[in-house]
């Protein structure tokens, strides 16, 4: 075990930064990292580790804060501050961090890649048919997870997509595909074209599907809910992500169709809703990396918004927010919850957010506002194909997806019958609703092409509109902000010539 932990500092090193390419002194040498099959499996427990700790990160609750929906209280020491006040550039740490990251968890995963591949061959040399069906198992999640890394930095680094620019060089992602160390600048790869990028993750998670459907022919264990480790059905429901970001409407709907009918998930009852967030336990989770107290335990998705004090919170829904559940909306109570916060010797009652309170079989000495990542799951399916079913001029698709979603997240739904903008502003109004904490937010919002202003004002208890950090409520996103998208980091800039002249409009 200790020589595979080696292995990955080895291959963390890849691409991170300034001395992106720099081995730390004494690591093992990479070329005798990964020799045999148990050394792949454990390596490849270190990609799981790395999606955990991913899917729990500021990746996916900062995007939430910037975005319309959360106020910061005065409390919380600035934490997240940039991001809220819409004042980050490309010199700041989280932006810098992720960048380093992600480009991290990719050369992990092409570390695994090379390595694995004499392995296999060896294997099917031998005759080993357990050997090589267990090895092309773990090329094809690493395969997924490299496809999915990047097109989460495509989402979040790259222009909202536009087939007119689809080509032009320097608007998409750095494309690695093989581990090489070097301290040589002058072969640091500059940005590709989005096309490009996105034929990249097309052919990755196309390889990951037919790897796994080999496997699943023998082992369906993760076709099931609440899976730990990836499968063909995750694989379609990044496929319909994908797709649904780039506006290829007709692969989405394909994807989130065959997610839906697959009959392996079902949408949570009214009843169970609230224990898929307090307890990581429903029938609509796809994937759900594992964890476990007290050694495998990863990021604190609340703690961006509570604190492990029962009156102190760093953010809060807005009154907009809360304003835009019915009353009969079951996830209202599973979301949101009265506390009283104490601020500057005053108890304020506001709605606090509670979506991910923190899993109690997850407690090692009290309360850590610890929760499993859900990395996907069925509703987010309903509500792509209803979205993409629409802008594919299939109306009587989109409205059966809504209505059939809505018909679990309110009590006594009777089937509307809504068309055109109508039908459009609800299905855009359902994922906001359903998917809000969960990442999506800045990525909805601008690809939909819609700016927002953000209000302090907060009605049920004006007390709260004193104790809101001010400039958090000022902040306004016109259409196509050059916010919505972030920048790439000043230190990549300055160290990777290929990168220079290619930074984000706006920064």
């Amino acid at each position: 075990m200790k020589k595979i932990l080696l292995s990955l500092v080895v291959a963390a090193s890849a691409l991170t930064s300034c001395d992106m390419d720099l081995a730390p002194a004494g690591t093992l040498d990479s070329e005798t990292g990964i020799s045999t099959v148990s050394d792949v499996k454990a390596f490849r427990t270190g990609l799981y580790s790395n999606f955990r700790a991913f899917t729990t990160s500021g990746f996916f609750t900062n995007p939430e804060i910037q975005m319309d929906m959360f106020l910061g209280v005065i409390i919380n020491g600035n934490q997240g501050g940039n991001f809220a006040n819409g004042i980050f550039t490309s010199a700041d740490s989280d932006i810098t961090g992720y960048w380093a990251g992600l480009f991290t968890y990719i050369n992990n995963c092409n570390y695994i890649l090379e390595k694995a591949q004499p392995i296999l061959e060896k294997a099917k040399e031998q005759g080993n048919d357990a050997q090589v069906a267990e090895l092309e198992r773990y090329i094809g999640e690493a395969h997924f997870l490299r496809g999915y890394y990047y097109a989460e930095m495509m989402d979040r680094f790259c222009q909202v997509y536009d087939p007119a620019k689809g080509d032009d060089e320097g608007l998409g992602c750095p494309i690695v595909t093989e581990y090489y160390p070097t301290a040589d600048r002058s072969k640091y790869p500059g940005r590709s074209s989005m096309n490009a990028t996105i034929s990249f993750i097309d052919e990755e998670l196309k390889a990951a599907y037919d790897a796994l459907s080999i496997f699943e022919q023998t082992d369906k264990s993760q076709l099931a809910p609440m899976a730990a480790y990836l499968s063909t059905q995750a694989v379609l429901a990044m496929q319909a992500r994908v797709a649904l970001w780039i506006g290829d409407y007709t692969t989405a709907v394909t994807k989130a169709n065959e997610v839906i009918t697959s009959g392996y998930y079902a949408l949570a009852q009214p009843d169970d809703y609230i224990d898929m967030w307090d307890n990581d336990y429903s029938s609509e989770i796809i994937l759900m990396p594992f964890m476990s107290q007290p050694s495998e335990l990863s990021n604190s998705i609340g703690g961006r918004w509570l604190t492990t004090v029962d009156n102190r919170a760093y953010y809060v829904p807005s009154y907009n927010c809360l304003a835009m559940y019915y009353d009969d909306d079951i996830r209202f109570d599973s979301f949101f919850a009265v506390q009283k916060l104490l601020v500057e010797g005053s108890n304020i009652p506001c709605y606090s957010f509670y979506k991910f309170p923190g899993n109690p079989a997850l407690e090692v000495s009290g309360r850590n506002l610890q929760n499993k990542p859900k990395a996907f799951r069925l509703s987010e399916m309903y509500l792509i194909l209803a979205e993409a079913a629409y802008m594919n001029n299939q109306p009587s698709v989109a409205l059966k997806a809504y209505n059939d979603f809505c018909s679990y997240r309110y009590e006594n739904w009777e089937d509307e019958t809504l068309s055109g903008q109508a039908l459009l502003d609800e299905i855009r109004d359902e994922r906001a609703r359903e998917l809000i904490g969960e990442g999506f937010r800045m990525s909805d919002l601008r690809r939909w092409g819609k700016g927002f202003a953000r209000s302090g004002e907060y009605p049920i208890n004006p007390a709260m509109e004193a104790v809101f950090v001010v400039t958090g409520t000022k902040v306004v996103y016109e259409p196509n902000d050059y916010r919505y998208t972030w920048p790439i980091p000043a230190d990549e800039l300055s160290c990777n010539p290929q990168i220079k002249k290619q930074q984000n409009p706006g920064y």
